[in-house]
């Protein structure tokens, strides 16, 4: 129970890691004010196009781990991405609402976290 438990979460927060990533790419304006930090239409969106390719990136990476190695591997993977969150949660609290700082990436971060101690739990 505790290990479909610990993979369906952690393929869950994989794909929503990819959802993330190709929204960014696909629909910018709209992502950045969903992440927090909205933008105005006439800056430069490189940013945000590098924040869809890396999002999607930690997600098919994490897909292809709980696919191909161990549960400990992927708990560490966790571990690892759940500095990303943490970061975002830095940047909006200094750049944006504290609200979505809160709510979205910290949160977001403790879920990771969360999973993380799941699978080395296996």
């Amino acid at each position: 129970m505790l290990s479909a438990i610990a993979y369906g979460l952690a393929v869950v927060l994989s794909l929503f890691c990819v959802f993330i990533g190709a929204r960014f790419l696909l629909a910018p304006q709209a992502s950045a004010a969903g992440y927090g930090v909205p933008v105005k239409p006439d800056e430069d969106p490189a940013y945000l196009t590098i924040k869809g390719l890396r999002d999607l990136s930690y997600g098919l990476l994490g897909l292809a781990l709980i696919a191909f190695t161990s549960a400990e591997a992927v708990a560490w993977y966790m571990l690892i991405v759940a500095i990303n969150p943490l970061g975002d949660t830095l940047i909006v609290l200094r750049h944006g609402r504290k609200a979505v700082a809160f709510g979205v990436h910290f949160a977001t971060a403790v879920v990771i976290l969360l999973n993380a101690v799941l699978l080395f739990a296996l």
